[in-house]
C-alpha cells in the first residue's frame, strides 16, 4: 500500500482532534447539573404584638400582720388557721382583767376631778358674787377663778386617760385588719405578749388578687423606646397592657392580667426595671410567692417580618438570609460579569429578637421577597436555583409573638407565613 502524503496526514489528525474536542465539549455541556430545587417562604410586613417573656413571682395584693398591741397573756385563738376571715374579725383574745382594772381606776380619778371641778366652781361663783360688795379682795377672786380653770383641765385630762384606758382595753380583742386568707398561729396560748414590741400573732393575706413581679433588662426597655420613636413599634399605656402567666408545669393561666406600675429606676446590680401586674385569683388557684413566667404584651412592632429560625443564618459580621433574585457571576479568566435571573442572594437583616420559632426581621427585608428556608445547603451565593413554596403548607391564622398577627395589608397571607415558619 503506499502511504499517504505527509500533508495529507496532518489534515487527517487535524479533522480527528476536531471531531474529538467538539464530542468532549458537548459531554462537558450536558454534564452540568440542574439548579437545586428550593422551597421559599413569601414574606409580608405585620404588625405584631411586642411580647416580653419573663420570670415573675407572685405576691398577696394586700398583706397584713396581726400584732398584739398592748401588753398580756394570751388566752385563746377564735379562728382556724388557713380560712378566710372578714375585716373587723376577732382573731385572739388577751386576758382582759389588768386592763379592765386599769379603766375602772382612770374612771374614779375621771369623777374626784369633776367634784373638784364642780367644788373650785361654786367657789368662783360665790367670790364673783361677793368682789361688788366688797366682802372679798381681787386677789381671792382671782384664786379662786385659777382653780376653776385647773380643776375644768384636769377633768379633761382625766376624761382623755379614760378614753386611752377603753381603747386598750378593746385591744384585748385582736381583729383583722383586713379580710383575706389567715395564716398559721405565731405565738401559742398561755404566752405573754406585748410586753415590749408588738407582738405577731398571725398574718392577713388578701389573695382573690395578686401581683405578679418581674423585670426587664434596661437594654430591651431601650429598643422598645427607639422604635417607638422612629415610629416602627407602639408603647401600650401602663395600665393598659396586658399580662398572661404560664404556670410550672407548662399550663396557661385563664385569666389576663393588666400592668398597673413600672419603676422610674433602674437596679444598679441586675440592670434591669421592675414592673408590676395585677392578676384576678377568684379560684385561689395561685398563691403568693410562687413563680411562673409572664408573657407580658407591652405594645406592637409595626412592619416587621417573621422568618423562621433555620433560614436566618449569621457569620462574625451580620445575620443574614438568602432569597431568589438576581445574582451576578464574574468569570475568574476573563473578568466578565454574567448575570443570573434566578439565583441564591445573600441579604443582611436585623434579627434581634426570637418569637416562638421565627425571628422578628425590623430591617433588611421588604415585601414579597421569597426567602429560602429549604434546600438552604444546597444554595450556594449567586448560583442558579430553582425556587418552589415550602412543601409543608402553612396553618391559618397562626399567633405570631405571643398573639394573633393583624396587618392592614394582607393579614392572613402573613399569618400564614408566621405559621409556616413555625412548623420548619
Amino acid at each position: 500500500m503506499k502511504p499517504l502524503p505527509l500533508r495529507t496526514s496532518l489534515l487527517c489528525l487535524g479533522l480527528v482532534a476536531a471531531v474529538s474536542g467538539c464530542g468532549k465539549g458537548k459531554d462537558q455541556q450536558q454534564q452540568q447539573p440542574p439548579p437545586p430545587e428550593v422551597g421559599v417562604l413569601t414574606v409580608q410586613p405585620q404588625t405584631v404584638p411586642l411580647v416580653q417573656d419573663q420570670v415573675g413571682r407572685l405576691s398577696a395584693l394586700r398583706s397584713a400582720d396581726v400584732r398584739a398591741r398592748v401588753p398580756g397573756i394570751l388566752l385563746k385563738r377564735v379562728y382556724d388557721e388557713g380560712t378566710d376571715v372578714k375585716a373587723g374579725q376577732t382573731l385572739f383574745k388577751i386576758d382582759p382583767a389588768p386592763l379592765k382594772a386599769e379603766l375602772d381606776a382612770q374612771l374614779a380619778l375621771l369623777a374626784s376631778a369633776r367634784a373638784t371641778a364642780a367644788n373650785n366652781k361654786v367657789a368662783a361663783d360665790r367670790a364673783r358674787g361677793l368682789i361688788g360688795k366688797n366682802y372679798v379682795s381681787r386677789a381671792d377672786l382671782d384664786s379662786a377663778e385659777a382653780a376653776e380653770r385647773t380643776s375644768a383641765a384636769a377633768v379633761k385630762q382625766a376624761e382623755a386617760t379614760v378614753q386611752t384606758a377603753r381603747i386598750n382595753l378593746g385591744f384585748t380583742d385582736v381583729t383583722a385588719p383586713i379580710a383575706g386568707r389567715a395564716g398559721q398561729q405565731q405565738v401559742t396560748e398561755g404566752a405573754l405578749v406585748g410586753q415590749s414590741d408588738t407582738t405577731l400573732l398571725t398574718t392577713v393575706d388578701e389573695i382573690d388578687k395578686l401581683y405578679v413581679n418581674f423585670s426587664m433588662s434596661v437594654t430591651d426597655l431601650d429598643q422598645m423606646r427607639r422604635a417607638a420613636a422612629s415610629g416602627s413599634a407602639t408603647l401600650s399605656a401602663t395600665d393598659q397592657s396586658a399580662v398572661r402567666i404560664t404556670l410550672p408545669d407548662g399550663s396557661d393561666y385563664t385569666d389576663q392580667g393588666l400592668l398597673d406600675f413600672s419603676s422610674a429606676t433602674v437596679n444598679p446590680t441586675t440592670g434591669t426595671v421592675n414592673l408590676r401586674a395585677k392578676l384576678p385569683n377568684e379560684q385561689l388557684r395561685l398563691l403568693p410567692g410562687q413563680f411562673v413566667t409572664v408573657k407580658a404584651t407591652l405594645g406592637e412592632l409595626h412592619n416587621v417580618f417573621l422568618v423562621p429560625q433555620a433560614a436566618v443564618l449569621r457569620d462574625p459580621k451580620h445575620a443574614y438570609v438568602m432569597v431568589v433574585g438576581q445574582g451576578k457571576m464574574k468569570d475568574p479568566k476573563t473578568g466578565q460579569e454574567t448575570t443570573i435571573p434566578t439565583a441564591a442572594v445573600r441579604r443582611d437583616v436585623d434579627a434581634n429578637r426570637i418569637s416562638g420559632t421565627n425571628w422578628l426581621i425590623t430591617g433588611g427585608l421588604k415585601a414579597g421577597d421569597q426567602i429560602i428556608v429549604q434546600g438552604l445547603p444546597k444554595a450556594r451565593e449567586n448560583a442558579p436555583v430553582k425556587p418552589s413554596p415550602m412543601s409543608v403548607a402553612p396553618a391559618q391564622n397562626a399567633p405570631a409573638a405571643g398573639g394573633e398577627p393583624h396587618n392592614g395589608n394582607e393579614p392572613a397571607k402573613a399569618s400564614s407565613s408566621a405559621a409556616a415558619a413555625g412548623k420548619q
